[in-house]
């Protein structure tokens, strides 16, 4: 059958650089680092006492106080993401036929900081159980999506998608896929994760998962540098309206991008860590490639999963090496968890927004906080560090990877008649 082309029509964001897409854009290209020391508990106790948080963001100015009680941070974060895209978009609800419009929504780990709050309480008790009626409908990773379909009454296909740190990028390709199989028209479509919460970050302390470079948190974030020591945990949402072509061009819809393909795998190889080789990244940047209908020299741009992770960074530069060979040299790779710190199951739907943006502006955000490069990491590679790069980027490439050996890759291209 002929696949449907699948065109990016809206976008909305609530990121560690700002609230909205535009402060969040020019965050990214201006090189500026989300991190800041932990504000929400007491971290004097954690071995990482900061973090990329979001700020200046009133939930009250999007929702009222009665409907607050009924989400999780996590949710609200999609709620507003998710209005801003549909706006951007300049979708008329009043017109489209809401059977075909749907909401495919992702968050690694869900309401969070809803579980810790009442068992926390539950232990502070005498062993009565007295939990909230909202406990469970709060903290389920599905909710955000189906509070989405609701406010807008979308009535098309409508689930959660959860691979991790994965999360979000594998909702954009099952968007994709529904798209091009003509089961629907629309998609509201990303993810959003609140997890800086005491048993967030102390679950990933216990993981030696984390930066402990509390005396410099807006530095501690590395990607490629031969002193990273962690990733650096962020929150916020990221939200994509898919839009099947034809559908939009007959609104005059503005377009974004072209959604070309993508590409998921599985290491197949250890809970946390990533093949050495990156074999799953590998196969998933080839899948991607395969399902767009590219070949090698198409792709001007990588956005990396790059978590400043010691074994991650080097795995996937590897995994780049190896699909592009020589051309991987001419490619403008980058990491934008430098500066937004690691969103975990949001980190596919906000880095997507960075590379559709990089192919609508002609400009590769850089990769802060490069001090001393990495022999391990090969020097060839052009890893945009600590400055943006204008080029013409007509094709990029974001990769997402996820504990439990999930990977994802999604290209976006200019949009040509």
């Amino acid at each position: 059958m002929q696949l449907k082309r699948v065109v990016v029509t809206g976008l909305g964001a609530v990121t560690p650089l700002g609230n909205n897409v535009a402060d969040y854009w020019h965050g990214l290209i201006n090189g500026v680092s989300g991190a800041s020391p932990i504000t929400r508990f007491d971290a004097s106790k954690f071995k990482t006492q900061f973090a990329c948080d979001v700020k200046n963001f009133d939930p009250l100015q999007h929702l009222d106080r009665k409907e607050l009680r009924k989400f999780d941070p996590y949710a609200v974060y999609g709620m507003v993401a998710s209005h801003e895209a549909i706006l951007d978009s300049g979708l008329d609800l009043d017109r489209i036929d809401k059977t075909r419009a749907g909401v495919i929504w992702a968050s690694g780990i869900g309401g969070l900081l809803t579980f810790q709050e009442e068992i926390m309480e539950f232990g502070r008790g005498d062993g009565t159980p007295r939990f909230s009626p909202f406990f469970i409908p709060k903290m389920i990773a599905d909710i955000a999506s189906g509070h989405i379909s609701i406010r807008y009454g979308f009535m098309g296909p409508n689930f959660a998608t959860v691979s991790a740190c994965a999360s979000s990028a594998n909702a954009l390709v099952d968007a994709l896929n529904y798209i091009r199989l003509g089961k629907a028209d629309i998609f509201i479509s990303g993810g959003s994760e609140a997890a800086l919460t005491m048993s967030g970050i102390g679950g990933f302390n216990a993981l030696h998962a984390l930066s402990t470079r509390n005396s410099d948190p807006t530095t501690a974030s590395r990607p490629f540098d031969k002193d990273r020591d962690g990733f650096v945990l962020g929150e916020g949402s990221g939200s994509l309206i898919f839009e099947e072509l034809e559908h939009a061009l007959a609104r005059g819809a503005k377009i974004y991008a072209e959604v070309a393909g993508g590409g998921l795998s599985a290491d197949a190889y250890h809970m946390t860590a990533p093949h050495p080789e990156g074999l799953g990244a590998i196969n998933a940047m080839r899948e991607a490639m395969k399902d767009a209908g590219m070949v090698l020299e198409d792709i001007d741009h990588i956005n990396t999963h790059g978590t400043s992770t010691p074994l991650g960074d080097i795995a996937e530069t590897k995994a780049i090496v190896s699909v592009f060979g020589d051309l991987a040299y001419k490619i403008n790779i980058n990491s934008t968890k430098s500066m937004t710190g690691h969103l975990l199951g949001a980190a596919g739907a906000i880095e997507s927004i960075a590379c559709i943006l990089a192919v609508k502006n002609d400009i590769v955000p850089p990769t802060i906080n490069h001090f001393t490069d990495d022999p391990e990491i090969d020097s060839k590679l052009n890893l945009t560090f600590n400055t943006a790069q204008k080029r013409t980027v007509n094709t990029a490439l974001t990769n997402t990877f996820g504990f439990g050996g999930h990977n994802v890759s999604v290209i976006f291209k200019k949009y040509v008649d």
